[in-house]
């Protein structure tokens, strides 16, 4: 059985690994911010502790089997309850899949530090926290190149098509996911919309000031909610 001060001193270390993702959750003002992550450290932490040493007077009888493993497993399957309660749906966008994935893992963390894998505990902390911090400026990289950016333009009827289009962007033309023309209000205007996909906020003003430059082009917008 473990010592008093030796369960203290690994539930404090749950607590702390848990702090230290909840840190980075809370920066963000999600739900399941600094505390929520601590609880479920410390919490699976002391699940892990009851699992593994809080049944040692009753293996002391005879023909008693116990298997520490199946106590601390409950934690893995129940943890997902609390993580659906992060999960929310904003309009047609699923938000807090990447919170309740952390309070999984520092959930994973707790069973660690209760089992006394403190090596394995801390070095997962470390890793979690890379992912969360380290890979989320990637990530928006990545999303923000692969979104799509609409651009707008009042043209002379029949001067702008999709030929023309592509003639103007060049070797971005491939980057063209929608090109739709409607009359526009005025007799002898067309309004344009061109949805590009896979380009930055730069290369859109960059082809917008090709467009302007188009003797059959009146007017260009980029700003187009």
């Amino acid at each position: 059985m473990l010592s008093n001060i030796e369960i203290i001193a690994r539930l404090a270390l749950s607590a702390l690994l848990g702090s230290l993702v909840g840190l980075e959750r809370e920066r963000l003002l999600w739900a399941a911010g600094l505390r929520t992550h601590m609880l479920v450290a410390v919490g699976a932490c002391l699940i892990m502790i009851v699992s593994a040493f809080g049944f040692s007077d009753v293996l002391s009888e005879n023909h008693v089997v116990l298997d520490p493993s199946r106590v601390a497993a409950q934690v893995v399957s129940g943890i997902g309850f609390l993580g659906a309660g992060t999960i929310l749906l904003r309009g047609e966008v699923v938000r807090g899949l990447t919170t309740a994935a952390s309070l999984w893992a520092v959930a994973a963390v707790g069973l660690a530090v209760g089992g006394g894998l403190y090596v394995a505990a801390v070095a997962t902390t470390l890793i979690v926290l890379i992912i969360l911090a380290g890979v989320k400026p990637i990530e928006e990289h990545y999303q923000a190149r692969m979104q799509t950016r609409p651009l707008r333009l009042v043209a002379r009827t029949g001067e702008m098509s999709i030929d023309v289009l592509q003639e103007v962007t060049g070797e971005r033309s491939s980057r063209i996911k929608q090109f739709v023309v409607r009359q526009s209000g005025s007799e002898g205007l067309d309004e344009v919309t061109v949805t590009f996909v896979r380009l930055s906020q730069r290369s859109i003003e960059a082809i917008a000031e090709r467009l302007r430059q188009h003797p059959g082009v009146i007017s260009v917008e980029t700003d187009v909610s």
